[in-house]
């Protein structure tokens, strides 16, 4: 074995930007159905193939959808794939939350513990509101990537009521 890892970062790097294209395109779906009908209640996982809808949808419309999604991509509309609902919003807030609430008990040990609950609420409150722009900025960056230049939608299937995938294909 020589070591060349090469080959294997090349296929690790190229599944994780599919990943993070089709995140962008559940987004941009999503944004384009609430637009359409109006707020719903779905959930959404990007797949490396695809992505899953989780909500009561009809097929074809969560097609066209998908179809308009796709199309304002890739004429540019980033927007589109950085959406206020996403997970990592949650997960953005949560953490910052949590590291809050435990920096600002480990900082004041001697306080008596009123001081204690009070600090942990406020600095959990800063964090909140800070967590708004951080999750947004890590769907920018990291979670999400609007380039979708070669990418097509290739169909969708209802596994049951309520659940759908949207299969998507990157042409290298």
């Amino acid at each position: 074995m020589d070591g060349d890892m090469g080959p294997l970062v090349d296929l690790a790097r190229d599944w994780l930007m599919d990943v993070r294209r089709n995140h962008a395109l559940e987004h941009a779906t999503v944004s384009v159905l609430f637009a359409r009908r109006g707020p719903q209640r779905l959930a959404g996982r990007a797949k490396s193939d695809g992505f899953y809808i989780i909500g009561r949808i009809e097929p074809d419309l969560l097609r066209s959808c998908a179809d308009e999604a796709l199309l304002r991509l890739q004429r540019g509309e980033t927007g589109l794939a950085v959406s206020p609902m996403c997970g990592t919003n949650l997960a953005v807030t949560g953490a910052l939350c949590a590291l809050a609430t435990i920096g600002s008990l480990a900082r004041t040990r001697g306080s008596k513990r009123r001081d204690r609950l009070g600090d942990a609420v406020s600095l959990s409150m800063v964090a909140a509101v800070v967590a708004q722009p951080a999750g947004r900025l890590l769907q920018e960056k990291i979670t999400t990537l609007a380039d979708h230049g070669q990418v097509e939608v290739t169909g969708v299937r209802e596994y049951f009521p309520g659940f759908m995938k949207v299969s998507t294909r990157r042409n290298a």
